[in-house]
């Protein structure tokens, strides 16, 4: 009996090291943003001086600060819905991270279209996901 009470704190312990850890990741990727933004600003600026070759290198670190916004916003709901990780913004993040890829790497048709389907697949499950939770609620 004594030695399954010892066991009972574990859960609390890994639970406050968790916490603990996406804390300093939600400082990590803040600082992270920042520098991105500051990326942003300089190639825009640099923009509208000079000639950009290309603007895929634009829309791709664009997208990356939108997946640095998406884990920062991904902790906060963490925190505040109770220790849950929704299942949505994990989709969403997949989705941005997908269409930095076709973006950046489109150079074979065929991976461009596995990826699309990869998207499709995710937004059915999205819509999978959200009416089994409507369904739930009424």
């Amino acid at each position: 009996m004594r030695f399954s009470n010892k066991f009972k704190k574990v859960p609390y312990l890994l639970q406050a090291l968790l916490n603990v850890c996406l804390f300093f990741l939600a400082i990590a990727l803040s600082a992270l943003l920042i520098s991105e933004t500051w990326y942003i600003v300089q190639f825009v600026y640099k923009s509208l001086f000079n000639k950009v070759d290309s603007y895929y290198e634009m829309l791709g670190e664009l997208l990356i600060f939108f997946m640095y916004f998406e884990f920062i916003a991904l902790i906060i709901k963490y925190f505040k819905s109770d220790f849950h990780f929704p299942l949505r913004y994990f989709i969403y993040i997949g989705i941005t991270a997908v269409i930095r890829l076709i973006i950046i790497d489109h150079d074979q048709a065929i991976s461009t279209f596995w990826w699309a389907m990869a998207i499709l697949a995710m937004i059915c499950g999205f819509f999978i996901a959200n009416r089994r939770n409507s369904v739930v609620e009424h």
